[in-house]
């Protein structure tokens, strides 16, 4: 199997997504480097990995802080001695209608869901540029397919990685780097992500749609599992992932 040995970085491991997709590549033979703000919930994942004889190291980082995503690939290389794959993953969603006005969690978007995917490209490319291989991972979401009211920003930042991941793919080809991208669109995925709301209006209207619609966060790593499979010559450039049953 293509993942079995590969050294997978993954931004937001420590919930959600990004800890179930740990979990199911450490028991396909992955080694990973988990990265997340909460030392405790990455603590506790490293371990469920190692109880069950995968191998994990993690680092306490904030992927707004373009050092701290330096500092997680370093960590990669001294460790494992390469890195394969990078999962952008970590991601906030605090929803509001743009006449609440709410400034501060706009810019928290738009530092972590975008900002912080592009630290995270900074710190890989070179890596991924002279070894001439490696594969870039993103978590977007429907909203950045389609608007919806009480999401622009989040959608803003959600069509961005869209245009960014793309020419990311197309720019690899043309230069010869073989870097492989994919970009994850999940629909109701039931994480941590609502937590993030302050809008009370918003939140019971997307509390009312998870409740109904929302699945689990491990077929989402199902999907990235997939994506990393493929063989080096094969890219597949996007995922549209969701409920069988939510409309979207």
């Amino acid at each position: 199997m293509a993942i079995k040995e590969k050294v997978v970085i993954i931004t937001g491991a420590s919930s959600g997504i990004g800890e179930e997709t740990a979990y199911l590549l450490a028991k396909k033979g992955a080694k990973l480097v988990l990265g997340a703000r909460r030392e405790e919930k990455l603590r506790t994942v490293q371990q469920t990995i190692l109880n069950q004889g995968g191998e994990a190291v993690f680092q306490v980082m904030d992927v707004t802080k373009p050092q701290d995503n330096t500092s997680l690939v370093e960590l990669a290389k001294k460790v494992y001695g390469k890195v394969d794959v990078m999962f952008l993953n970590a991601g906030l969603m605090p929803n509001s209608r743009l006449s609440e006005l709410k400034m501060t969690e706009w810019n928290q978007m738009i530092d972590v869901n975008l900002k912080g995917v592009l630290n995270g490209i900074e710190a890989i490319l070179p890596e991924f540029i002279k070894q001439k291989s490696g594969q870039i991972i993103t978590t977007s979401s429907v909203a950045g397919l389609k608007a919806y009211p009480g999401g622009a920003v989040y959608g803003a930042t959600k069509w961005a990685i869209r245009d960014l991941m793309e020419v990311l793919r197309m720019e690899s080809a043309e230069e010869g780097t073989n870097i492989r991208t994919s970009t994850i669109y999940p629909a109701a995925i039931n994480t941590e992500l609502l937590s993030t709301i302050s809008s009370e209006k918003v939140l019971n209207d997307f509390q009312q749609m998870y409740a109904q619609y929302g699945i689990s966060p491990d077929s989402i790593a199902r999907i990235v599992a997939f994506a990393i499979d493929q063989p080096d010559d094969v890219n597949v450039t996007e995922f549209t992932v969701g409920p069988t049953t939510q409309p979207w």
